[in-house]
């Protein structure tokens, strides 16, 4: 049996290996043993069993560009002998597989290469648009047997450099599946707030902006999104605090929020469904935000409250998404003003629209990197 391992360091990069397993089983004429290690997080449901010493951290894996408060959380919670554990796992792991993929930045890359096995860097993280790769992960990106990267223009820079990068599709773009019936196109306001425990307290700021929202424009419906990793009665108990009038959501079950000229239904159905009926979505996520761009959905985002962390990331994802995103204040009213704004604006929503699949690239990476990892091209 060809035994394939997963290395990842993200929760958008869980998803992005569970896509990619489920190509490879697909395409494979024999059994697979696939296995994931997730260095970020706890993991996420797939085609692929989870594996080795893992733990979530308070940063959520945001440690990049010298966010120096985040390694600060993570080395408080006990990251280094996290990381000492993880780093002998690996090294047991030497001689029992054919092939890893590293799916994330660097840093996963550099860990999976102690596994000494045909080595395929899946890069999530870096692009031209943001932060191009530097001379020391160039190093790195060298040693793997093949590296695909997330834009076409990110290769073209790392193949001027040395390295013989690819970008056959976006596997980002290939994470969102069928559309479930939520309603017509466009007919919804959407709302992300991400996956991680923060996207708690981000739903409820998202919530407050549709509720001043509401109260500038009649019959204002947004769909939130609950992604697997929360829990929907946390959300119904933050916004019925917040006064929102709330039916269901005990449990798992979904839920109702209404205020005047306002309804926020909870979905924890596809994601797809979810972007499929929103006309823009308000995203405080990540892989989300990205998804929503490569559909041509408007995505509006909120700054940060104190130019820190939130800040910094949000401002990474203008440079990735270009005009697919705005990025508006955190006080409701003047979101709202803005958004109120946008709708109205015609023209700019067809740029941003044009904008998220151009940034975002084509579908198809999950397929061409599961090619490669069987040995078919």
């Amino acid at each position: 049996m060809r035994r394939i391992l997963f290395v990842s360091n993200g929760h958008g990069e869980a998803a992005i290996v569970a896509r990619i397993a489920a190509e490879l089983e697909a395409l494979a004429p024999q059994p697979l043993g696939l296995d994931h290690f997730p260095l970020v997080g706890m993991g996420a449901g797939g085609p692929a069993a989870l594996i080795g010493p893992r733990r979530a951290m308070p940063s959520g894996g945001l440690v990049a560009m010298g966010n120096v408060g985040a390694i600060a959380r993570n080395l408080r919670a006990g990251f280094a002998a996290l990381l000492a554990r993880q780093l002998a796992f690996l090294l047991s792991l030497r001689a029992r597989y054919d092939v890893v993929l590293a799916v994330g930045d660097a840093y996963v890359l550099a860990l999976s290469l102690l596994v000494r096995a045909r080595t395929i860097f899946v890069g999530t993280a870096k692009s031209v648009y943001v932060a191009p790769y530097g001379p020391f992960e160039r190093v790195l990106l060298r040693r793997a047997a093949r590296t695909f990267v997330r834009d076409e223009p990110t290769a073209a820079r790392l193949r001027a450099q040395g390295v013989d990068a690819l970008a056959p599709g976006n596997v980002i773009v290939d994470l969102v599946g069928p559309a479930e019936s939520l309603g017509p196109p466009r007919s919804w306001l959407g709302i992300l707030p991400g996956s991680r425990e923060e996207a708690y307290v981000d739903g409820l700021h998202l919530a407050r902006v549709v509720r001043a929202l509401g109260g500038l424009q009649t019959g204002v419906r947004a769909a939130l999104s609950v992604a697997p990793t929360l829990e929907p009665g946390r959300f119904a108990q933050l916004l019925a605090a917040d006064g929102w009038d709330v039916a269901g959501g005990s449990g798992e079950r979904p839920f109702t929020a209404a205020a005047p000229n306002a309804t926020i239904v909870a979905w924890s159905g596809g994601l797809g469904a979810l972007l499929g009926a929103s006309a823009l979505v308000l995203g405080q996520a990540g892989t989300a935000n990205e998804q929503a761009a490569a559909l041509g959905i408007p995505v509006i985002a909120l700054g940060g409250a104190d130019g820190g962390r939130e800040d910094w990331y949000r401002m990474r994802q203008r440079r990735l998404l270009g005009e697919a995103l705005a990025i508006v204040p955190r006080d409701p009213p003047r979101a709202a003003a803005e958004l109120l704004a946008l709708l109205g604006d015609p023209v700019r929503l067809e740029r941003m629209r044009l904008a998220g699949p151009e940034r975002m690239g084509p579908p198809g990476g999950a397929a061409a990197i599961a090619q490669a990892a069987l040995g078919s091209s």
